[in-house]
């Protein structure tokens, strides 16, 4: 099990694409299960609206249903929070070797390449909202980056902090190498 960690910005489902097409990977992405089990029910889609995290009983079950009965699995956007990703090792560290890849850049380039995104056209709905995307990026930073720190100490989990500051070629060589450790 792949997971890709990171804030917004840093290149996670860029990444994710490009892995996908090198190894058979069960591709989970979260927004896109989010989105889509928001379509199917109007509590999930009024929190996602409030810009919210979903409470983990219905992300963990969400996520326990993707997870089930699959192998060389890629995660990208999940965890998010210390309890998430102890859930993870808790449920599934015997089940798979775990490699967390923690994409790094300073919140500037995340800003930069949100900006870029929305030039380009792509992106997520509130990429061009600045207060939605400054509330992403403190929800990164004050929750996420403890379940980073933390899941950096786990015994049996492979860790690895990845600088993506660079050109996606130069990333993707760094990243294979890494997993290739």
């Amino acid at each position: 099990m792949i997971v890709l960690m990171g804030g917004q910005g840093v290149g996670k489902g860029t990444f994710a694409r490009i892995l996908c097409e090198q190894h058979d990977y069960k591709y989970i992405e979260t927004g896109a299960m989010l989105r889509n089990a928001a379509q199917q029910n109007p509590k999930i889609a009024e929190i996602l609206n409030r810009g919210e995290l979903l409470p983990n009983d219905i992300l963990l079950n969400l996520m326990t249903e993707q997870i089930s009965g699959t192998h060389d699995i890629l995660l990208d956007g999940f965890p998010r929070t210390l309890d998430q990703a102890k859930w993870l090792v808790q449920n599934y560290a015997d089940k798979f070797n775990i490699h967390v890849l923690y994409l790094d850049v300073p919140e500037e380039i995340m800003i930069a390449r949100i900006q870029k995104r929305i030039r380009e056209g792509g992106g997520r709905a509130d990429d061009a909202d600045v207060d939605a995307v400054r509330k992403r990026l403190d929800i990164f930073w004050n929750t996420t980056i403890p379940a980073i720190k933390w899941l950096e100490t786990v015994p049996g989990i492979k860790f690895s902090d990845v600088d993506v500051r660079g050109n996606v070629n130069e990333n993707m060589k760094n990243i294979t190498l890494t997993l290739s450790d």
